[in-house]
């Protein structure tokens, strides 16, 4: 299980199972946050533990996903669908940013053009260690 708190311990998530490759997103939140995501649906394998706040992108009549952070220290938790799936199901992704950097740093790395394409783009061998250290 993988674990990720905020900076003042506040909040945070956990994710049961092995988390697959994280994804880097070059969108106008994602680039500002340097978030970098783990996937799967809300109480299922994520769990969000503590009080949050939400983020819902301006200007958009009915934005996609909202922004979970920490309303004490404003770390960026998490993302989550604002809809639910066909299947009743949720989906959420966590900032792995927040976990130890020893759990996560061999994690492969998916980039994600958020910005212009939204297109996987083809991978360049690097994993989590790569971006943050």
């Amino acid at each position: 299980m993988l674990t990720g708190t905020c900076h003042c311990g506040a909040a945070g998530w956990s994710l049961t199972g092995e988390p697959g490759s994280i994804t880097a997103c070059s969108c106008t939140l994602c680039r500002r946050y340097g978030a970098l995501w783990a996937y799967d649906y809300d109480n299922e394998r994520i769990c969000v533990s503590g009080a949050t706040s939400a983020y819902k992108r301006l200007g958009k009549a009915d934005p996609a996903l909202e922004i979970l952070f920490c309303p004490t220290c404003g770390c960026v938790l998490a993302w989550r669908g604002r809809r639910v799936d066909k299947d009743g199901r949720r989906r959420m992704a966590v900032n792995v940013r927040l976990a130890a950097p020893e759990a996560v740093a061999h994690l492969a790395i998916d980039h994600f053009d958020g910005l212009n394409t939204f297109e996987d783009l083809a991978s360049d061998g690097r994993c989590v260690r790569d971006l943050w250290f």
